[in-house]
């Protein structure tokens, strides 16, 4: 309404006040003819980061909304084929000269609102913004950048979302650090750039946090009174023998820890056990740490026994060829199997 009288008031009273006309020109009343643009390699090279952002950006907000959009409706949407459509709607808005585009919570939040309970409310909304171009084009470029700016400063506000930020303070320091140092670099350099940082500053976080919850510890530093039946420390080890068992992820990020476990050892053990039944996934690193560590066993004249491999690190395993190095009967279900298969070797 703010928008529609102040329009009505610049132009029926010829207001001489910054417009959309006076500032940036008319605006077409009809679509652009399509056009596909000139993509060479040095093009791709320049816009690359700036289109990762992008899209990273877009498809939080657009799976954000969603979600948003299931709590109040009780509905339960498929990310994939978000996703999917965004990225078509997107390809085809940039052949027409169009900027990306994302599912908005704000509109998405008043469509429901509204009694919205399918797709079409989007598509009607769609049609009456193509109205809105082909029938007041004239009108629209009336708008005073004096309202617009109001509206902006509304929008950004309404956007800031200062209840999550309240909530963000009361959350590991971690979480601080990435909020103030993504928002001082938007102010003081660019979104995209900001963007960026925010988001690999936030991966090195995560990451260390993980090498911190992943352990790799030995039978003789469990709680006696653990009630998993299948703990080391309720069996028989025999003399010789050392059982270590890492709980989280294998990778990168404790590969060298699971290798300098050897340097704990006074003299090397005659058989080690490594327990994997709470190892979900393994990478590379994680792959090349235990060929290390069997290699330098076997140097040792030790054998090197994979206990409790699940089905996908088991496939990773067999996909490097490390079962044949390691050895077929060295990679059991069980610890019992294990335990077994240590006293063969010993």
């Amino acid at each position: 309404m703010v928008v529609t009288l102040s329009a009505l008031a610049v132009w029926l009273l010829n207001i001489p006040i910054d417009t959309i006309e006076s500032r940036f020109g008319v605006i077409p009343s009809m679509l652009p003819s399509p056009t596909f643009p000139d993509i060479t390699f040095v093009k791709m090279r320049l816009l690359f980061p700036d289109a990762v952002t992008i899209a990273i950006l877009a498809a939080i907000e657009s799976l954000l909304s969603a979600v948003v959009a299931d709590g109040m409706a009780g509905t339960k949407h498929k990310p994939n084929t978000e996703l999917l459509a965004q990225g078509i709607a997107n390809i085809g808005s940039s052949i027409f000269g169009g900027l990306p585009a994302t599912g908005a919570i704000a509109r998405t939040a008043t469509n429901i609102k509204a009694g919205a309970i399918s797709p079409i409310s989007g598509i009607m909304h769609a049609l009456w913004m193509l109205l809105f171009m082909i029938l007041l084009a004239p009108l629209i470029v009336k708008v005073p950048l004096a309202a617009l700016s109001a509206i902006l400063i509304v929008v950004a506000w309404n956007m800031s979302e200062i209840k999550h930020i309240q909530s963000i303070m009361k959350a590991p320091k971690s979480d601080q650090v990435v909020l103030f140092v993504t928002f001082a670099l938007t102010v003081l350099v660019d979104l995209n750039f900001a963007i960026q940082t925010g988001i690999g500053l936030a991966a090195i976080l995560f990451i260390h946090s993980m090498m911190k919850a992943v352990e790799i510890k030995s039978y003789n530093e469990e709680d006696e009174e653990n009630d998993d039946p299948d703990a080391t420390s309720k069996k028989i080890i025999p003399l010789g023998v050392e059982v270590y068992e890492i709980n989280g992820p294998l990778f990168f990020g404790i590969a060298e820890k699971l290798v300098d476990t050897l340097t704990l050892f006074e003299s090397p053990p005659k058989a080690f056990i490594l327990r994997l039944r709470h190892v979900p996934m393994i990478d590379a690193a994680g792959l090349h740490a235990i060929e290390v560590l069997n290699q330098r066993l076997h140097d040792q004249h030790s054998v090197l026994i994979l206990s409790g491999v699940n089905k996908t690190v088991r496939m990773y395993i067999s996909n490097s060829k490390l079962d044949t190095k390691i050895g077929e009967s060295n990679i059991v279900d069980h610890i019992d199997k294990a335990i077994a298969r240590a006293q063969e070797c010993c």
